[in-house]
């Protein structure tokens, strides 16, 4: 029986129904839970982790990310281009990908996010070159030890038949279901405290059909996992949407069957009032990227109208090639300032954007366990020093998004500690990183 016990947190910001912030208090972990939580706990069999001078967070959760990426950061042609522009220059690139490229630079954003207090995080893959399959990037999430929630993604339309993607790098749509159904019988686990999660994520509505959108609803449901996709995530989008379908995205989503609570969609920057309202009466999550959005010009997303109306919002550091980073608490502060920017300095505090990165994000990818700091929750945890000279000064340390520091002291995982003083304890990550440097030379000089 695994225990650990945290004591004496100069602040817990629990993130629990009551939204308590207690001093001085102790948690209590136990085989992957959250046990008990008050001031002055003891017991014979935990290890002691002293937490004065720390602050102590639910783990953070990136709602949607594009792990493979981290190996195509700053490509020079895409630094300044326009989303479809963008994807155009990098698609290449991607097709020289392998299994090795996949796995490696998915052990680098992981541990990128674990240092920036991610405890759980989802993966878009929605291309497959080189034998590269969904298995690797599970098994990276594995050994950086973070939660995982796998999307089987999918490209279908090629340049040949008008789609933006080189035709090598898509896939025939028979092939992808039989995929699909492959991982999660092979990965997902739908119970509580599951360190992996698969679900069904055509890339988009410009790179897949109607068809396959539709039977990727069927089949998820069927199955019982998420539904995930990109969706009206620039004027682009829109355009490209009213063209081809004669409609708008949302309305789109709503015709193929993909709203409701086990769907999330990324983006949402130009989402109308009248979409808006359908995502909260069907209670669709949407995953909001503020730095990527700022970083392809797409625009600050409606998201105090969202969470207004009752639309479960998370946050996602989206994929490291138009980021070009993969912090996520960073990406909390980036979503705090753009609504104050939209909406003024009123309309959104750092207690909601922490909220929007924790227990918000849990809700969106379906896992009630997560997301806060309460007895019978998983225990995932970020401990982030008080004393780091971010936060010298701050009248107000529980205001972390304001003045704290934005890489962990400690993080737990299902209680088990996977960054102590600020380093990765499980893996080797310099030699990680020496590898990543070494393949994205070879991409370039291909």
């Amino acid at each position: 029986m695994a225990e650990t016990l945290i004591k004496g947190a100069d602040v817990i910001i629990t993130m629990d129904d009551a939204r308590r912030e207690l001093s001085g208090a102790d948690i209590l972990l136990r085989d992957g839970a959250i046990v008990q939580i008050g001031e002055n706990l003891s017991s014979d069999a935990a290890q002691v982790f002293s937490a004065q001078g720390k602050i102590v967070t639910p783990g953070l959760v990136n709602t949607h990310h594009h792990l493979y990426q981290t190996l195509t950061r700053a490509v020079p042609g895409a630094q300044d281009a326009l989303l479809f522009g963008w994807l155009q220059r990098l698609y290449p690139i991607w097709a020289r990908f392998g299994p090795e490229e996949m796995y490696i630079s998915a052990q680098v954003g992981l541990a990128e996010l674990a240092l920036s207090g991610c405890t759980l995080t989802s993966d878009h893959l929605y291309l497959y070159p080189g034998g590269a399959r969904l298995d690797d990037t599970i098994a990276a999430a594995q050994d950086i030890g973070l939660r995982f929630h796998a999307t089987r993604g999918a490209m279908s339309i090629g340049e040949s038949d008008g789609g933006l993607p080189p035709d090598a790098l898509v896939e025939e749509e028979r092939a992808i279901l039989e995929d699909s159904i492959r991982v999660i019988d092979a990965f997902h686990d739908p119970n509580p405290g599951a360190m992996v999660r698969v679900g069904v994520a055509p890339c988009s509505p410009f790179s897949v059909t109607r068809d396959l959108m539709r039977d990727a609803a069927i089949l998820a449901r069927d199955k019982g996992v998420m539904m995930h996709t990109h969706l009206a995530e620039n004027d682009e989008d829109i355009a490209y949407s009213l063209e081809k379908f004669g409609c708008r995205p949302g309305q789109y989503a709503e015709d193929l069957g993909w709203t409701g609570d086990d769907v999330w969609h990324a983006h949402c920057v130009k989402l109308d009032t009248q979409e808006i309202d359908l995502f909260a009466r069907s209670r669709t999550g949407v995953a909001h990227c503020p730095c990527s959005n700022c970083r392809l010009g797409s625009g600050i997303a409606p998201v105090r109208q969202m969470r207004d109306a009752g639309v479960p919002v998370g946050l996602g550091v989206d994929g490291s090639a138009s980021n070009d980073i993969g912090n996520i608490v960073s990406e909390a502060r980036q979503a705090m300032l753009l609504q104050r920017v939209q909406n003024g300095a009123d309309a959104m505090s750092a207690r909601e954007a922490l909220e929007i990165a924790t227990r918000g994000g849990a809700a969106v990818l379906g896992r009630n366990d997560c997301g806060q700091i309460a007895v019978g929750k998983r225990a995932d945890l970020a401990i982030w020093d008080a004393t780091a000279i971010e936060n010298a000064g701050s009248w107000d340390p529980a205001a972390l998004l304001l003045a704290g520091p934005t890489k962990v002291d400690a993080l737990f995982v299902e209680g088990r500690q996977i960054v102590s003083d600020g380093q990765m304890t499980f893996v080797d990550l310099p030699k990680i990183i020496q590898r990543q440097n070494t393949l994205a030379r070879l991409l370039a000089d291909a």
